[in-house]
């Protein structure tokens, strides 16, 4: 089996299924495991490591894909040279990897027609489906069904300890900043899980450009960062154009400093076995008192209150 995954999430998935040795070529994005590293890279995007606002970010997306109809170009000699027996890609979104349909009138070009599967996930479940879906593919079907027990007891646990807390704070996940964007797909439903509520975003549904009046209404107790692709530092690095802005300043999160930075690249944007991951940090930094253990503590970062809430 020679597997051609074009997205970080498919191979995160193909690792936790055994199946690296397999994996013959990957996305740009692609970054774990460690293992991974000397892959061939098979696609390519030129503002990929921009340090663009995020504002700027937005605007060149919305032109590209307005123009051209995707944003990354696959490197088509380069997989007809690793001759792949499957090839993973997602039709979730335009934004994240290639365009699906660009990916599959290539793939009925090749000579040994390849298996293409499409990871589509909108909720928690269809992750696990996903997880089945490419161990079916690839002949490990029972070891597809024990990554995904392994994941649901972790899930089943988190929701058992924050079931002992009362209180359900309103957590928006903030997921995009400059133009500011809801969380979406699998996120709002994270928050839910977590113990926390979330006011704007809906479960199952994608992220969608909000107004700040709106977020202004929610009035969050908690807001947790979590940019589409970047990292902690990066975020903040973002989030600093915040301050001074009355409709940022005026929100009860930021006010009394329960305002989070996430690692989203890794986490919370990237819908593979790691999503646990991001639940359990989500419910360690809403209800610290459930005893909820994050194995990843140095991908949340606090932000400072405004200088005069603190004094």
């Amino acid at each position: 089996m020679r597997i051609v995954s074009l997205l970080p999430s498919a191979t995160e998935i193909v690792a936790a299924l055994g199946l690296t040795d397999h994996l013959v070529g990957i996305s740009h994005e692609c970054d774990y495991p460690e293992e991974i590293q000397n892959r061939p890279r098979v696609t390519c995007c030129e503002i990929h490591g921009s340090d663009l606002p995020s504002a700027s970010i937005d605007a060149w997306v919305r032109d590209t894909l307005a123009k051209r109809g995707t944003l990354y170009t696959l490197d088509e000699e380069l997989i007809r040279d690793l001759r792949p027996d499957l090839i993973i890609t997602q039709q979730l979104c335009d934004v994240c990897a290639v365009n699906y349909g660009s990916v599959a009138t290539f793939a009925a070009t090749l000579r040994a027609r390849p298996r293409l599967i499409n990871l589509e996930p909108s909720r928690l479940a269809d992750i696990y489906a996903d997880i089945r879906l490419v161990a079916q593919a690839s002949g490990v079907q029972s070891r597809g069904e024990a990554v995904v027990a392994e994941l649901q007891q972790r899930v089943e646990s988190v929701i058992a300890l924050v079931a002992r807390v009362p209180h359900r704070p309103k957590c928006f996940l903030m997921e995009w900043i400059e133009p500011p964007y809801c969380g979406g797909h699998w996120n709002p439903e994270l928050v839910q899980l977590a113990g926390g509520i979330d006011p704007i975003g809906c479960k199952g549904q994608p992220s969608r450009r909000v107004t700040w009046e709106e977020i202004q209404r929610a009035d969050p107790d908690v807001l947790l960062l979590a940019s589409c692709g970047f990292g902690v530092e990066r975020t903040l690095r973002e989030a600093a154009s915040l301050t001074g802005k009355p409709e940022w300043e005026g929100l009860r999160a930021v006010r009394e400093g329960r305002v989070y930075v996430a690692d989203a690249n890794t986490y919370f944007s990237r819908p593979g076995p790691r999503i646990v991951d991001s639940l359990e940090m989500l419910a360690a930094m809403l209800h610290p008192e459930a005893g909820v253990v994050a194995p990843r503590s140095l991908a949340l970062a606090r932000v400072k209150p405004p200088a005069r809430a603190a004094a």
